[in-house]
């Protein structure tokens, strides 16, 4: 009997479940398990066949027999099964004669069949839920069979493979992850596995499950993912058989090449792009795949962007060139860029970016994918720019060391496909372009043949470029020397025929814009007007590109850029930047006679139509119509009917709408509103529809509060206010009147009015988050800011009379906002502006001495029991009472704990300084008092977290100085103007002086004589202000002006301030880096003359030596001791001290003799004063013995008697001959540096100096000292090369050092011809002549140098050229080492060629005959 017979004859008998059921009602006892197996095994024998029993062993619950209630383990159902299964089939094939491996597949497949048969599951190629349950029970009883023995894996896939043609990939998994047969041993035994495997998957990814089987959908997704990762970790681990490897990679590389070929295809079918995609997100899940290792899945994401990157190469680069901007991010297609994303997302920039070059210069590639790979890089990484600059770097430079075109094609497209992603995420062609060819530094000015390589690669594209490309390369030509220009001027010929052909004009280019991306003409001209007009206002000139476009480009600047300019509007009063601008180019000759009378005349026109359109409207009554409406709105508001109002404040809004019809800008959503501060810029119907407006608000304000308070009464005024501010237009003409209101006709305001408009501003406040941003255009603040602090701005504390009308309007609208808010302290924070807020805490406390003291008790409590706006109605008269009523109210004291309502010692210290003294409300006294309180009693105490010093008199002392200096340091008009009525200023000195004595007092004790502390925190506070960089001219003068007015601060402090006293070895001594440090960087930049201080500093130091000199033991050896380290240190101040000692012995020993009554003065003093004596004595023709003194300090006396006494000088020079004496010669030098000094600050400052009389007094010096080399030394550009005149350059301020090469030939080219031999013929004459010409040269370059500390480039100009040729003939007539002529004419050789040229002729005369020979 065979097999199936065998089965079929019993498929009547009871099965095994029935029987087990019958057995239910007995409950079996502890240790019948086994003989119950025995039993079943019995009855098995006799009535059980195997199909059966696997079909029994499948339903969900085949162990029903054995529940919780028998009391036997769970693990008695499996071994059960177990061993049914085995004994079943066992004893089978015995009877049949068969192996039982051979009847155990048969049997196991007949179930499976059963399983997945119905038609419905042939067009499934997912199982269902219950075809899973079944088939994973099959399998786990089937690896059962499996350990035992009784299954052959390979039979059980050769018997499978029969019937099934194409195998489901969901079976398959299941027997891998049974671990019955694996997926490997599937690849390896079966032949025809690429047949069924790529179909499988395809039909699987194109396959979606019903919407309702969501189950299914992630069984499909496991499948999948399962499946891709065995193939990566077969196909690309290490370790496994070659042919298993190169089936894998073979069906990885179908499913690529499917995917691939969906994204050339048409997007309306839909279905490939649903399956591909669903194939492409696999990617994301397999770096979490543990079947494959990292390595492997990094070689298949490299094998697969290769494949990628090479597949159907069949674009030619000449289809990139055209076809290049169709296949920028945005245009390709959406699953190409989201394939490379997440190839690249396990790798680098620096891989992907090494990996694309190798492809590209190992394989040909599709263009098309190559391109859209680095526009997906670009945008999804930021990193890539950077690293996609050097491969471009890296690509140019092999072009043109190897004249390699494939690295230059491949650099240009790569470069163009970054452009074409937009500037933020690389930059744009034309800029990549310049920077790589704009100048003289680029890889291809090396030769000629680089220069010929390039442009003869422009010229192949040609036929191929698109238009962008080509007015980028003519308007930002590459760089070519001027012999090679015709080859530059023959390719920008033939682009210029190109774009012809293509009827693209170079004349259509904007001026601003970047030419290499597409943008609409109209679009690109109106911005480049508004570039224009920016510059304009930016710089108060026009820019160098209009004037260019005006001559150069004149189709352009005449039938574009001048149209969109001058489109006709009606004229403001005041001239604007655009009428401005336009007036500009029409003084230049830039804008035609008859262009502009028409656009004068369209202008005239607009503006008579607007008059006669304001003449209709007022025809119409719409201000009467206006006036009504807001009569009736405030009926309304007393009413108290919401409805009603709504209606009405639509109704005015319409006709709102028409006096002031919404701007374009409007539409636009502007977000900035100019507050110009002047209402004349409006015309008079706006100005009375605003007043109207305002007037109309304040009566509702005053009627509504008759009857209700403010946080009773409905929303209305917020409705109002917000009809008002949807109105740009509107809203500018509103908040200039009222700004004008608040600033200039405050005091005529009466109290009504000012309730009515606090209220206004209040709810103006609220509004914030809806309302536009507003830019103080009056009072130049740079940033723009809401409505309510533009308003707070026109709230000034200067006089008596502006403190009076803030503080009641500050106060009305901060009553009006606690009011309202009612006890939210979120509403009231809403409700109140923050400026006014710090207004009342400044003038509340300044006005009402009384509110200097913290409420307590009653006082504090008094306030909650009164109604707080019932004060408001007498704000006009008696404000005092309703200000004292707000401070102490609980809800104003709650708001200043607030951070932000807090005012901080800098705000205070910013307002008091804008006060003027003579019109202040207090008097003299009652403002010193006020201003102690408030710095000693009141900051001083407050923590810093709320704006107060903590307890820290440094801090105090901090914030006093920075006031100072911020206040004069102001810009601002207003700012100025008070300085010059007189501000506050001298008040808080005197406050500052103050605290530095309150600072200074642990000093005076015997114990700690030291002022450290003070003295570091005065320099550290001045350093902070020059922290900054002084590249650009206006810093410079910042600087400058930050200085002159540190300066003014300096001398109100105590002299002894700026000395450190410290204790060395049980002695006090004085410390004086600080301030050498401060002479030699910050005073030395703003002498006036240069090298120079003046005469109040050099007191005020020399003092605070003396006075610092005091608190030591020996006050005379430590004073000695000081200034001999200062003379070594600080020569500026040595020098300052015996140019202004005739006033300052005075001064210094009398207060000499105050410290020290009857003691003889400083060794120190006294060797000053014998310098005076000893010039003197020179200029009247004696020589006495020379003091012991530094030979700068002896030049400086000199220097100094000489201006006084202009008799002498001559043959006190011929007494100081160099080649007697050492120091005669040193004195010499340092004098002719202080003569030419003096030369270059007359001619920095012509008012304050005579430049003749300086050159004059160089002559002399220089006629004396020549034929020494020791002159030339100042002139070196290098400090460690002057020797003992480094001193020099810490006395000139560094725009003068600067000027150094400039003046050596100035005064040298102004000499006889006998001096200047006698020059040339001084030993090093040339090393510093080649030296300081080289230093000119690099001045004339920076043209700016010259004509800013010059004024006339001309003049610089003819002495560049005198200089060179008097250098020319120099050089033949010195006798120097041929060493020291190599390194000049290194020098040299970039800069000027010819003069390098004559220093090689001069070193060797045949070397110019024997490199010709040579070459």
């Amino acid at each position: 009997m065979s097999l199936s017979a065998s089965c079929e004859s019993v498929r009547q008998k009871r099965s095994l479940s029935s029987l087990l059921d019958g057995n239910l009602l007995k409950r079996p006892k502890q240790g019948d398990g086994p003989r119950l197996q025995e039993a079943a095994i019995q009855l098995l024998e006799q009535q059980q066949d195997l199909c059966s029993l696997f079909k029994e062993l499948g339903t969900t619950n085949p162990s029903n027999a054995f529940s919780a209630d028998t009391g036997v383990s769970g693990d008695v159902p499996s071994a059960v099964e177990g061993s049914l299964l085995v004994f079943g089939l066992r004893r089978q094939a015995r009877q049949l004669a068969v192996p039982v491996a051979t009847l155990s597949v048969k049997v196991v497949l007949e179930r499976l069949r059963e399983i997945t048969a119905g038609e419905e599951d042939r067009e499934r190629d997912i199982l269902t839920r219950s075809q899973r349950v079944q088939l994973c029970a099959l399998l786990e009883s089937s690896r059962e069979l499996l350990a035992h023995g009784c299954l052959c894996p390979k039979l059980l896939w050769q018997e499978y493979r029969k019937y099934h043609k194409l195998p489901k990939l969901d079976v398959v998994s299941q027997l891998h992850a049974h671990r019955i047969l694996k997926f490997k041993d599937v690849l390896m035994s079966d032949e025809g596995v690429m047949l069924w495997l790529v179909p499988q998957l395809k039909a699987l990814c194109s396959w979606t499950p019903p919407q309702e089987e969501e189950e299914t959908a992630h069984a499909q997704q496991k499948v999948l993912s399962g499946i891709v990762g065995l193939l990566v970790s077969i196909g690309f681990q290490s370790g496994h058989e070659q042919a298993g490897m190169e089936k894998c990679s073979s069906a990885l590389d179908a499913m690529l090449f499917w995917l691939l070929d969906t994204t050339d295809v048409n997007s309306t079918q839909t279905l490939p792009q649903i399956a591909t995609n669903r194939w492409c997100q696999l990617l994301d899940t397999l770096p979490c795949q543990l079947s494959a290792s990292p390595e492997a899945i990094q070689r298949f994401f490299t094998h697969s962007l290769t494949l990628t990157l090479t597949y159907k190469p069949q674009l030619t680069v000449s289809d990139a060139i055209s076809l290049q901007n169709k296949w920028t991010f945005a245009k390709a297609s959406r699953l190409l860029t989201s394939f490379f994303h997440k190839l690249v997302v396990i790798f680098s920039i620096q891989q992907l970016l090494h990996h694309l070059q190798q492809v590209l210069e190992t394989h040909e590639v599709n263009w098309k994918h190559v391109l859209c790979f680095v526009s997906t890089l670009l945008v999804y990484s930021p990193s890539a720019q950077p690293g996609l600059r050097e491969l471009l770097s890296r690509l140019l430079t092999c072009a043109f060391e190897g004249y390699d075109l494939e690295s230059m094609i491949t650099a240009f497209l790569l470069a163009r496909q970054g452009a074409l992603q937009g500037p933020p995420i690389f930059p744009s062609y034309s800029d990549w372009f310049k920077e790589s060819f704009g100048g003289a530094s680029g890889v291809h000015a090396t030769s000629k043949k680089s220069f010929v390589f390039l442009l003869k690669f422009l010229s192949d594209l040609v036929p191929f470029e698109p238009p962008r490309y080509l007015k980028v390369h003519i308007l930002h030509p590459p760089y070519v020397p001027v012999k090679h220009r015709s080859l530059l001027m023959d390719y920008v010929t033939l682009a210029k025929t190109r774009l012809a052909d293509l009827k693209e004009s170079v004349d259509e280019m904007g001026l601003y814009g970047d030419v290499s991306t597409a943008g609409a003409a109209p679009v690109q001209v109106v911005e480049d007007v508004d570039k224009a007009l920016s510059l304009f206002e930016s710089t108060g000139r026009i820019s160098a590109t209009v004037m260019e476009a005006s001559i150069f480009r004149r189709s352009y600047f005449l039938t574009r850029f001048l149209p969109a300019l001058l489109q006709p509007k009606v004229l403001p009063v005041k001239a604007d930047t655009r009428m401005k601008f336009i007036v500009a180019l029409r003084k230049a000759e830039k804008i035609p006679a008859a262009q502009y009378s028409a656009y004068v005349e369209s202008c005239n026109r607009l503006r008579q139509q607007e008059r006669n359109a304001v003449f209709e409207d007022s025809h119409d009554h719409s201000l009467q119509v206006l006036k009504l409406q807001l009569q009736e709105l405030t009926a309304q508001v007393v009413d108290g009917n919401e409805g009603d109002m709504s209606a009405q404040l639509s109704r005015i809004s319409h006709t709102l709408s028409f006096i002031f019809p919404g701007l374009a800008d409007d539409a636009l959503g502007q977000e900035v509103i100019q507050l110009q501060g002047n209402t004349h810029v409006f015309s008079e119907l706006h100005m009375n529809v605003a007043d109207m407006i305002l007037r109309g608000f304040c009566q509702c304000i005053l009627d509504a509060s008759r009857v209700l308070l403010p946080n009773k009464q409905m929303t209305w005024a917020s409705r109002f206010v917000g009809v008002l501010v949807c109105n740009t237009r509107q809203l500018s003409c509103l908040l200039n009147r009222l700004w004008d209101l608040l600033r200039n006709q405050g005091s005529l305001l009466s109290g009504p009015h000012l309730l009515g408009l606090a209220a206004f501003v209040v709810h103006l406040h609220a509004s914030m988050l809806q309302s536009p941003l507003v830019h103080l255009v009056s009072l130049h603040r740079p940033v723009p800011v809401p409505i309510s602090e533009a308003l707070g701005s026109a709230l000034v504390c200067s006089t008596q009379t502006n403190m009076l009308f803030c503080v009641r309007f500050c106060v009305a609208a901060v009553c009006y906002g606690i009011c309202r808010g009612d006890s939210l302290t979120q509403q009231q924070h809403s409700l109140v502006p923050i400026s006014f807020c710090k207004k009342l805490q400044y003038l509340i406390p300044r006005l009402l001495p009384e509110a200097r003291r913290t409420p307590q008790g009653k006082e504090a409590q008094e306030t909650d029991r009164l109604g707080l706006w019932s004060y408001t109605e007498g704000i006009r008269t008696n404000w005092k009472k309703t200000a004292w009523c707000l401070w102490r109210h609980p809800a104003f004291r709650q708001l200043q704990e607030a951070p932000q309502y807090q005012l901080s010692f800098t705000e205070w210290l910013a307002n008091e300084l804008q006060v003027e003294r003579s019109q202040d409300a207090l008097c003299d006294s009652e403002r010193l008092e006020y201003q102690q309180w408030a710095c000693l009693h009141f900051y001083l105490t407050r923590p810093e977290n709320q704006g107060g010093c903590g307890g820290s008199m440094k801090s105090l002392f901090s914030h006093l100085i920075n006031a100072i200096m911020d206040q004069q340091c102001s810009g601002s008009q207003e700012d100025q103007t008070i300085s010059q009525r007189g501000s506050c200023a001298p008040d808080i000195i005197c406050t500052l002086q103050q605290v530095v004595s309150e600072m200074e007092l642990p000093t005076l004790v015997a114990s700690h004589p030291g002022g450290a502390d003070l003295c570091d925190l005065l320099f550290e506070l001045v350093c902070q202000r020059f922290s900054g960089s002084l590249n650009s001219a206006s810093a410079q003068l910042g600087c400058e002006y930050t200085l002159r007015t540190w300066n003014s601060v300096l001398l109100a402090l105590p002299p002894a301030s700026f000395i450190k006293v410290k204790t060395e070895e049980g002695s006090w001594h004085l410390d004086c880096h600080k301030l050498i440090q401060h002479v030699n960087q910050h005073q030395r930049s703003v002498c006036s003359p240069d090298g120079l201080l003046s005469f109040h500093v050099t007191s005020h130091f020399l003092r605070g030596i003396l006075h610092a000199s005091a608190r030591c033991s020996h006050l005379g050896e430590e004073f000695n001791k000081t200034w001999s380290h200062i003379s070594q240190h600080c020569p500026l101040l040595l020098v300052s001290t015996a140019f202004w000692w005739e006033r300052l012995s005075t001064v210094l020993m009398s207060f000499w003799c105050h410290l020290c009554d009857g003691e003889t003065p400083p060794e120190q003093l006294q060797i000053i004063a014998s310098s005076q004596r000893w010039a003197c004595s020179l200029m009247g023709g004696q020589l006495l013995q020379v003091p012991s003194a530094a030979a700068l300090l002896l030049a400086s006396s000199l220097y100094e008697c000489q201006s006084k006494v202009q008799r002498g000088f001559h043959a006190a020079l011929i007494i100081l001959q160099p080649d007697r004496d050492l120091q005669h010669r040193e004195v010499l030098v340092f004098l002719l540096f202080l003569s030419v000094n003096d030369y270059v600050s007359a001619l920095l400052y012509p008012q304050e100096k005579c430049e003749q009389k300086a050159l004059n007094l160089c002559t002399e010096v220089l006629a004396v000292v020549v034929d020494a080399a020791d002159w030339l030394l100042i002139f070196q550009s290098n400090t460690a090369e002057r020797g003992v005149y480094q001193s020099v350059t810490m006395v000139m301020s560094d725009r003068c050092t600067h000027l150094m090469p400039w003046a050596f030939y100035s005064v040298l080219l102004q000499q006889s011809a006998e001096l200047q031999r006698r020059a040339v013929r001084c030993p090093g004459f040339l090393s510093t002549a080649v030296s300081c010409y080289v230093g000119l040269l690099r001045l004339f370059l920076d043209g700016n140098t010259i004509s800013r500390h010059l004024g006339s480039q001309t003049e610089s100009c003819q002495i560049l050229s005198r200089a060179k040729r008097f250098l020319l003939r120099a050089i033949p007539q010195s006798s120097t080492s041929s060493r020291l002529l190599t390194q000049l004419e290194t020098q040299c050789v970039d800069l000027d060629p010819e003069v390098a040229e004559a220093l090689s002729t001069h070193r060797d005369p045949h070397m110019l005959s024997f490199d010709m020979d040579f070459l």
